[in-house]
């Protein structure tokens, strides 16, 4: 049952992808192989995701699960309500969220560049401590590999956008943790 819903989920994201798949330069191009071992974390652990409930392993999975979400929902609301919207021919494979026409650099993008990626990186981890093996523990490594890649190569594309205020904008803050990294 969970190969056949990593094999559903993982066609879903190459459907979704597909555009960004035929450019590797893009950063989308690493995100679909950070997503694609998002997904084999989570079919893998979704037997054991209520055993032991109250474990310290357990609620550290879901505190960072929550966090996941709060990270994501709180990022894309900024980026609508403070990025605007711009056509980039460059670009055509990017969703429409991520061309934004202003540098948003409020609420959490104050502190960390990258927090839609940050909170991938806590769902990753999340389901990873659901059940911890050395395969889990190998993909969610290469997971969060792929992740860096992708912020890294984003980060070029966001030079090229909004020039010496993004070189400003990443002196002043992290990639993924506040005041850390």
């Amino acid at each position: 049952m969970n190969f056949i819903l990593f094999i559903l989920i993982s066609l879903m994201l190459v459907w979704i992808s597909r555009h960004t798949l035929k450019n590797y330069r893009s950063h989308g191009f690493y995100r679909f192989f950070a997503f694609e071992g998002i997904a084999a974390i989570l079919a893998l652990n979704e037997p054991r995701w209520f055993d032991n409930p109250f474990s310290i392993r357990q609620l550290l999975s879901w505190a960072l699960l929550i966090c996941s979400i709060g990270f994501v929902l709180y990022a894309v609301n900024l980026l609508r309500n403070f990025g605007g919207h711009r056509q980039r021919d460059d670009m055509p494979e990017n969703f429409n969220f991520e061309n934004t026409a202003h540098l948003v650099d409020t609420g959490l993008y104050r502190f960390i560049r990258h927090p839609m990626y940050t909170s991938l990186l806590l769902l990753n981890w999340g389901a990873f401590l659901k059940h911890i093996t050395l395969v889990t523990t190998a993909i969610s490594v290469t997971a969060t590999l792929f992740l860096i890649a992708t912020a890294r190569v984003e980060e070029k594309e966001n030079q090229i956008v909004f020039g010496q205020a993004y070189t400003e904008y990443c002196s002043k803050s992290k990639m993924f943790i506040p005041f850390l990294f």
